[in-house]
């Protein structure tokens, strides 16, 4: 997105100009959905109404963005933490206890990503469980810091960075399986 004509959206948008909404809507559902898609599995249902949620959010809070940084990135973390209040709500980062006794081992993900197609990755990403994936997310895709997960999700950094490590073995092992 050029941050200019964005900007020049943006504050259509805080005008009140239902033209702007409707082109800003436009602008960023798809990668949007992509997020929220990402935080809910094969969820479809869910994820549309994170969508959904994430713009109600987005517009009503549109006056708190000051134009400093991309607006994309505010817009990101506004459907982040839509997800993250809807797991929350639905219980879903409960510390999943798959991999109870895993060790965090060297990971061997990077060279058997080489093999993978962006497909059958999204698939078995969505396959994860809840709380591996929500880590998941949030330290590789979205790139927060162990911190930060920890103070989002309510878990100790230790923790975050155990579902990471656990993720990634869960992911090396259904790699591994389809070889």
């Amino acid at each position: 997105m050029e941050e200019k004509s964005i900007n020049i959206l943006v504050e259509s948008c805080k005008k009140g100009d239902r033209s702007a909404q409707r082109s800003l809507y436009e602008r960023l559902a798809s990668r949007m959905f992509a997020l929220c898609l990402r935080y809910c599995g094969k969820d479809r249902q869910m994820a549309e109404d994170l969508l959904q949620d994430g713009f109600v959010t987005l517009f009503s809070k549109l006056d708190t963005y000051k134009g400093e940084g991309a607006f994309e990135g505010w817009a990101r973390k506004i459907f982040v933490n839509t997800a993250l209040m809807e797991l929350r709500r639905k219980d879903a980062l409960r510390i999943s206890d798959d991999l109870q006794d895993a060790k965090y081992m060297a990971s061997e993900l990077p060279s058997a990503l080489e093999d993978i197609g962006y497909e059958e990755l999204m698939e078995l990403l969505s396959q994860l469980p809840s709380g591996f994936r929500t880590v998941f997310n949030m330290y590789v895709v979205e790139g927060y810091s162990h911190k930060e997960i920890a103070q989002a999700l309510g878990i100790s950094e230790v923790t975050s960075r155990s579902q990471l490590a656990r993720a990634r073995m869960w992911l090396q092992e259904k790699i591994r399986a389809r070889a």
